[in-house]
């Protein structure tokens, strides 16, 4: 019994001997240390926002959609920003004149918001929000082009004072949905006008500027209102 115990004894030694020499050899890992810009330069590195491209029109992400194709965008708990989306711009092309609300108007979600007038017709587009109006973009007064080139940016139409935005935003579109949703209408206008097909740019396939720039103006008329719920 002796004897088995000191062999024990032993073979542990040799255990706790052969471990502590394995420890000396082993050399730390280096860690780099990760740090975090500060507060004030988040903005700066973080990537910009860029626009999805659903069935060859721009989507961005950080707005919502109302079905008649105008958009909104919360600038803070009350005051939103509207606009036309992409798919209304490049399917009015090129416009005449854009007739803006008066400030202080009082507009609802779904009813008339701007008038557009294209070669002597007038197409409406509806308010994506409910709220009273508390600016207009006067720019589009004299250049109207730019509710066409740039209709996420520079081209917005009015800012809203909207006391019940939480609720109009729950009747929009964001995200997959509206995703969905603009492939349905690109689907759908191809079907009214098959010339729609030929109608991407070779530069990442976006859809061309005044689509429906070769259409009668009765046909013309007639698709506006259809999409634009005017």
């Amino acid at each position: 019994m002796a004897v088995i115990l000191v062999l024990f004894t032993f073979a542990a030694i040799l255990v706790i001997d052969h471990f502590y020499s394995k420890r000396k050899g082993v050399q730390p890992i280096l860690v780099q240390e990760v740090v975090q810009p500060p507060a004030y330069m988040a903005a700066e590195v973080a990537p910009r926002l860029r626009p999805s491209v659903v069935s060859g029109f721009q989507v961005p992400d950080n707005v919502r959609y109302h079905p008649g194709h105008t958009w909104a965008l919360s600038e803070s708990p009350k005051l939103v920003r509207v606009g036309m989306d992409d798919f209304a711009s490049k399917l009015l092309g090129k416009v005449e004149k854009i007739n803006l609300p008066q400030r202080g108007q009082w507009i609802r979600q779904g009813q008339k918001m701007i008038t557009v007038e294209r070669k002597g017709v007038k197409i409406d587009l509806v308010s994506p929000i409910e709220g009273s109006v508390s600016d207009i973009n006067e720019t589009l007064t004299q250049d109207p082009t730019l509710a066409r080139n740039d209709p996420y940016g520079e081209g917005w139409l009015v800012t809203v004072q909207a006391p019940d935005s939480k609720t109009n935003f729950r009747n929009l579109l964001g995200g997959a949905l509206a995703r969905g949703w603009m492939e349905e209408a690109a689907a759908r206008l191809q079907q009214r006008m098959p010339q729609f097909a030929g109608a991407l740019a070779q530069d990442g396939g976006v859809v061309i500027d005044g689509l429906a720039e070769q259409l009668p103006e009765k046909d013309f008329t007639s698709i506006a209102r259809e999409f634009f719920l005017g």
